[in-house]
């Protein structure tokens, strides 16, 4: 299992992203950032086998869903 990411590990990859956290917020990013890093270890390990991807609902455009 992959170790949990500390908070001054947090605040030092938020910085050298260009976004400097404040001081309070780096036990929080640091803790989202494993629960994400947890639920896509999961969804790697998830064998879809012959699942076809995702189809977009009747008159959605790609555009519609990048943003």
């Amino acid at each position: 299992m992959t170790p949990s990411l500390t908070a001054q590990e947090a605040a030092r990859w938020a910085d050298r992203a260009g976004l400097p956290l404040a001081r309070e917020r780096h036990a929080v990013v640091a803790a989202t950032a494993d629960h994400i890093r947890a639920v896509v270890s999961t969804l790697r390990e998830l064998d879809l086998g012959e699942t076809a991807p995702g189809v977009l609902p009747a008159g959605w455009e790609s555009a519609d869903v990048a943003g």
